[in-house]
């Protein structure tokens, strides 16, 4: 089976998805660079093709309107995609963070190459914190992706990671996140996100304060049912049972991760509340989710529809507590 990550670095303890070359603490950007597999360049080429015709010699013709993208390392192909594409090359998205690990402490914890090249990341602890009741921690992070086959916008999301169990959840409020998102057909300018940032950053506390709230929500089991048949299967809790529905392999595992099988549900923090709810559904994504690999599960998680399915919990999990 072809992997989805390329290469990948961390630092610390082995991230959830068990992937990566491990690095210290604070290594500098050159480090993170090399050993991330981010060590290449985006190049650009004009499209050319060629045309058969019967008794005479095959024709060159460009198309102008359109290039082809290629890794400068292997040469290998990445897209092809209109002459007013914008590329993020894979330094550009590390250099985001010199200043922030320099003088910010910020401390980057992972970074890598997906699909070949076609996607790239760096992920940062912020420094920030909250601790729920029970000591269940939870840390800020700040998310930069990227692609450069028009899959993902670049894209800076504050990020948050509850340490019991690794899972991880974007900072988003009232059905909207908080990240900054940059088209690529406009120039990607590392100083206006960091502005665009500070407010979203700033959000933090007003999203543990929700958070904590969720914790403090204590829930029936009906209203667990009614609210994992709307995440999981988009369903109303009225009339099917669990039996009839399509996904109920889902149903029944988020339910069990909930009563007990997931890591930090017996925290006060978790146990018989909305809290709980919110991470049944957010641990079962990044860590029980059918996937053919561990990297196609870190791709959802993070940019697919895992990523859509953890949006759809915390909309649910605020609703129970408003």
């Amino acid at each position: 089976m072809a992997h989805l990550v390329e290469t990948m670095a961390y630092a610390g303890s082995t991230p959830w998805h068990g992937l990566g070359n491990n690095l210290p603490r604070k290594e500098s950007i050159e480090v993170w660079q090399r050993e991330a597999g981010m060590d290449w360049q985006i190049l650009e080429s004009p499209v050319h093709f060629k045309s058969d015709m019967v008794g005479h010699l095959s024709t060159i013709h460009s198309f102008p309107e359109q290039k082809v993208l290629y890794r400068s390392d292997t040469k290998a192909p990445l897209s092809v995609v209109s002459q007013r594409y914008h590329t993020v090359q894979p330094r550009e998205v590390l250099e985001f963070y010199r200043d922030l690990t320099d003088v910010s402490g910020y401390e980057l914890e992972t970074a890598g190459v997906l699909k070949g090249g076609r996607k790239f990341w760096a992920l940062a602890r912020t420094g920030q914190g909250a601790e729920l009741k029970g000591n269940d921690q939870v840390n800020g992070y700040l998310l930069l992706a990227t692609s450069c086959d028009g899959t993902l916008a670049t894209t800076a999301t504050p990020t948050t990671v509850r340490v019991v169990c690794n899972n991880t959840l974007t900072i988003a409020l009232d059905g909207s996140s908080r990240a900054i998102k940059v088209p690529h057909n406009t120039r990607f300018d590392p100083k206006t996100v960091k502005r665009q940032l500070g407010i979203a950053v700033s959000g933090w506390d007003e999203f543990m304060y929700r958070m904590k709230a969720l914790a403090e929500r204590k829930v029936q089991w009906h209203e667990a049912l009614g609210y994992f048949m709307t995440v999981m299967c988009e369903s109303s809790p009225t009339g099917a049972l669990p039996e009839q529905l399509p996904n109920e392999r889902a149903l029944r595992k988020v339910q069990e991760l909930y009563e007990g099988r997931g890591r930090g549900s017996q925290l006060d923090s978790a146990r018989g509340t909305a809290w709980g709810l919110l991470n049944a559904v957010t641990e079962y994504v990044d860590h029980e989710r059918r996937a053919r690999s561990n990297e196609y599960r870190l791709d959802s998680a993070w940019f697919g529809q895992g990523a859509q399915i953890k949006q759809r919990a915390l909309d649910a999990a605020l609703q129970l507590a408003a």
